[in-house]
């Protein structure tokens, strides 16, 4: 596959993210006949995988079931056709320098978006064999060691052990993205359960040369619990450890209330968890607004009566999240817009059996939603049929991917004065791409009409009228934001000049008395171009001008435009795009 590859997370319902785990040779119950998540099925999916501190990491290798990719420099992967279960997906993440990542997930139709957060494989500490000897983190979490270890092939280790180690508080709200798979188990009697968390660690040791130690023996850990969930924390809480081969937790002992930390003796190092346990349902909901329109991209979670937490996910592009939660538990499930607002609260439950919801209606009245849609194209103008578009609006990165250069996005607008995103393409078959385009919402549709993804391109101009081919504009570009008096009365200025063909060139050229951000009518901007005329408000139009952004000199001018107007030979309709450098 192309080494540039796609991002984003399907809602798993909070506690639909789980896993279980056995790792090989690291002990658990290895006579416990694995889980049944049903029969053989075709999915597709994209996500982004990013560090800590949310920045995008690149050339990370993903592997879904059969088939393998790699992210690009946005961070995303695309995976088509993947072989996995009808009830259980698994992905892993891995890269050099990080602990290795996953997530798990109920596939649905349509494409499944995923995100990832890579933890850092930082050396937190040392200790030696044949001593006793512990590490710790600031927030309390704590692991102490008899001092015997060895190596992977089982043979003795002497010497210097270096310890890396995560713990993970549920009360994050990215907690999910930095677990792995999901809160899926399987108990010691071999049942399938969804678990509550009460804190999670991971260990790792290094032995001198760099290689993966494991315990001989036992080691004790401690894991703090949230201030939230201490007077409702019980006094015994079963253990669970991940099972990387499998995807989900494994019970495997318990751990004991002391003080303000659960601490309990594991045998082997993995990720640890402490869980309540709970029989589980499948729970499906699709997200709506008032008129209906599936709203995708959006962030839902779900928490039991007694937590003050939800655990999160996000709708896929049919606005349908799916997956497990505990069963005979009242819940409730929260919807947040894009910058983390939450606009809708429900109870729901208890559930005995397998349930799909009537359609969750966002009202029109409680959120602006936005459809946000356009075309992506090549360098020579024709669809880009293998690719993407990212807008990063909000505290989100979202994707979508192209079907023959079409895409589209449902958002919910933080409010009506963070309306500003931005929007890049990804041609994967030639490896090019746009730059980050500046637009602004708004409502029902926002057209943002062409983009087009020419690596080597710094600005251009592109507009279509009805079904003609598309004019492009890649040179000879001058844009002014100053007019007559940069103070009391400034202009906005774009001309340009380029070649359709050997024999036809092409001019265009667009005024406006003003260089504030907003949406016009021709009464404040005019269009001309030999091959359209002049649009202004002397024509018949309803062409209107999104003026995105207007950088200072050496920065982006950013306008959209699209409407009707009617010339001489009748009634016509124009889109176009000009992403162009202010010279002055």
């Amino acid at each position: 596959m192309n080494s540039k590859k796609l991002f984003l997370l399907i809602l798993l319902i909070p506690f639909l993210f789980s896993n279980c785990s056995s790792d090989s040779g690291n002990g658990g119950n290895s006579t416990v006949t694995p889980l049944n998540f049903g029969s053989e099925v075709s999915k597709n999916f994209t996500g982004q995988i990013v560090d800590e501190n949310n920045n995008v990491l690149s050339n990370v290798a993903i592997t879904i079931s059969n088939k393998t990719a790699t992210t690009d420099v946005n961070g995303v992967f695309i995976i088509n056709s993947a072989t996995v279960r009808e009830k259980f997906a698994y992905i892993t993440a891995k890269k050099t320098g990080y602990l290795d990542g996953s997530r798990a997930l109920v596939p649905t139709s349509g494409m499944n978006n995923i995100r990832i957060t890579l933890l850092s494989g930082t050396i937190i500490g040392t200790v030696n064999s044949g001593t006793t000897g512990s590490v710790s983190l600031s927030n309390g979490a704590k692991v102490t060691f008899d001092g015997s270890f060895k190596t992977e092939a089982g043979t003795a280790y002497t010497g210097v052990v270096s310890v890396i180690m995560k713990h993970l508080d549920p009360s994050d709200p990215t907690v999910i993205d930095k677990m792995p798979g999901m809160l899926l188990a399987q108990n010691s009697s071999g049942e399938e359960r969804v678990l509550e968390s009460y804190g999670m660690m991971n260990i790792e040791l290094r032995g001198a040369a760099s290689q993966k130690l494991q315990l001989s023996t036992t080691a004790q850990i401690e894991m703090p619990i949230s201030t939230s969930q201490l007077a409702s924390s019980p006094t015994t809480i079963p253990l669970w450890h991940f099972d990387e081969t499998l995807g989900y937790w494994k019970e495997e002992g318990a751990a004991t209330k002391q003080g303000t930390k659960y601490v309990g003796t594991v045998s082997h190092f993995s990720w640890w968890n402490c869980d309540a346990q709970f029989p589980t349902v499948r729970l499906s909901v699709t997200v709506v607004n008032s008129n209906g329109t599936p709203l995708a991209n959006v962030r839902v979670g779900i928490r039991r009566a007694t937590n003050s937490y939800t655990v999160n996910g996000t709708t896929n592009s049919q606005g349908l999240v799916s997956g497990l939660v505990p069963a005979n538990e009242t819940l409730t499930m929260v919807v947040f817009d894009s910058c983390g607002n939450i606009v809708s609260t429900t109870n729901i439950g208890p559930f005995s059996a397998d349930t799909t919801l009537p359609n969750l209606v966002i009202p029109n009245s409680t959120i602006q939603s936005t459809l946000v849609q356009g075309n992506l194209l090549k360098c020579d103008g024709t669809n880009v049929t293998n690719g993407y578009v990212l807008m990063r609006y909000g505290n989100q990165n979202m994707l979508a991917t192209v079907t023959n250069g079409a895409f589209s996005f449902t958002m919910l607008v933080c409010s009506a004065t963070n309306t500003a995103f931005s929007l890049q393409g990804f041609d994967y078959d030639n490896l090019q791409t746009t730059n980050s385009i500046n637009y602004t919402f708004t409502s029902p549709t926002t057209n943002v009409g062409n983009i087009t993804a020419c690596n080597t391109i710094s600005e251009f101009i592109s507009y279509r009228v009805d079904s003609n081919p598309i004019r492009y504009i890649i040179a000879n570009i001058t844009a002014s934001g100053r007019g007559t008096n940069t103070t009391t009365n400034p202009q906005l200025t774009i001309s340009a000049y380029g070649v359709v063909s050997p024999n036809t060139t092409i001019a265009f050229y667009l005024f406006g008395n003003t260089i504030i951000p907003g949406i016009y009518s021709t009464t404040m901007f005019s269009i001309e171009s030999p091959d359209i005329g002049s649009i202004n408000v002397q024509m018949v139009n309803t062409v209107s001008f999104n003026l995105s952004a207007v950088g200072a000199i050496g920065q982006y001018i950013d306008i959209t435009f699209n409407g009707t107007y009617t010339n001489s030979s009748g009634s016509h309709t124009i889109t176009g795009v000009a992403h162009v450098i202010r010279d002055n």
